[in-house]
């Protein structure tokens, strides 16, 4: 099982110091990757509690952000190439990006430059999207019910420029003659690119067989509903050709080493399910590498949790708990 930090770049007050610190500590101890949260902005609406829909569009969540509207939190994108310069041997990449706030062709171009800069280190995350108040915010709002074939034409986009000298398309959200985008990623063909899909496994499946996707990445998936994943998602690919086996299956999972054993019953994506004692992370990950989990995203909670207690139980699991993991 490989590990992951993801930053908390977004919480209402965070500082660079602060993430370079953890990202430092990511790549001492030989961390596979460190991933930014893509998000545009955080509507007034959500410190009401009246979002359109709940957080992710999951029904266990509020209709609101966790953050509140005047925090100072920092935007994942410019993270990425402050990442590339800060790091020499860890992964880097963002979870995910929402592609409809992008232009295509100017993504594509940008993330093989990134691709140059961390010396083929990059990961490529992409998902639809799901805050109808952001859209309107990127000036995206008419995407909104459009977003998944924006993901797909985007997709279609990146791999037809990093792998063409000169590159043309003619889409709904694209529509240009051959172009070269400058130089190619470092990565042969193209950096991997991850999917994240939160409501439907075949539609997940869909696009990771035809795109040939390098992963999927979930959020706060119990390792009930990461097998149910895992199933839904092997069963499609099989069809289709693909194994399960060749797939990163991934999950953004809250992560915190208390002193007091806590409540991990099984209450969806709002269960505590790397958050308990030492013992009941070691058990629990050892449910997840049984349920197919192939790189847990641990991601610091967005609000009580100090960085240095982060930087603490980062060392723990890695030196006391992942020794009892790998020896099962």
């Amino acid at each position: 099982m490989k590990l992951a930090l993801y930053l908390p770049n977004f919480r209402t007050k965070v500082t660079v110091k602060e993430l370079e610190d953890l990202t430092a500590l990511a790549e001492e101890l030989d961390f596979d990757s460190v991933w930014t949260l893509d998000r545009i902005v955080v509507p007034e609406a959500s410190d009401r509690q009246e979002l359109q829909y709940p957080f992710g569009m999951m029904e266990a969540f509020p209709k609101a952000l966790p953050v509140a509207a005047r925090g100072e939190w920092l935007h994942g994108m410019p993270l990425i190439p402050w990442l590339a310069a800060k790091t020499r041997k860890v992964r880097i990449g963002m979870s995910i990006i929402d592609t409809p706030y992008r232009a295509p062709g100017v993504l594509a171009g940008e993330l093989a430059t990134i691709d140059h800069l961390c010396g083929g280190r990059l990961n490529v995350g992409i998902g639809s999207g799901w805050m109808p108040e952001e859209f309107a915010a990127a000036s995206a709002t008419q995407l909104f019910p459009k977003r998944h074939k924006h993901v797909r034409e985007t997709i279609e986009i990146m791999q037809g420029i990093w792998t063409n000298d000169v590159f043309e398309y003619h889409g709904e959200f694209a529509d240009f003659e051959r172009c070269g985008f400058g130089a190619k990623p470092v990565q042969q063909p193209h950096p991997p690119i991850f999917f994240s899909g939160l409501k439907d496994p075949k539609r997940s499946a869909n696009r990771i067989a035809k795109y040939d996707l390098a992963g999927w990445i979930g959020i706060q998936d119990t390792p009930r509903e990461l097998a149910e994943w895992r199933t839904a998602i092997a069963r499609e690919l099989t069809e289709r050709g693909r194994s399960i086996e060749d797939l990163e299956i991934c999950s953004m999972i809250f992560f915190v080493v208390t002193d007091a054993k806590m409540d991990q019953t099984d209450n969806g994506k709002a269960s505590n399910i790397l958050v308990g004692t030492a013992e009941q992370i070691t058990d629990m990950l050892k449910r997840y590498k049984e349920a197919g989990l192939t790189m847990p995203l641990l991601w610091p909670p967005f609000a009580d949790v100090p960085v240095a207690k982060t930087l603490d139980d980062l060392k723990r699991l890695k030196h006391d708990i992942m020794p009892k993991v790998e020896a099962m």
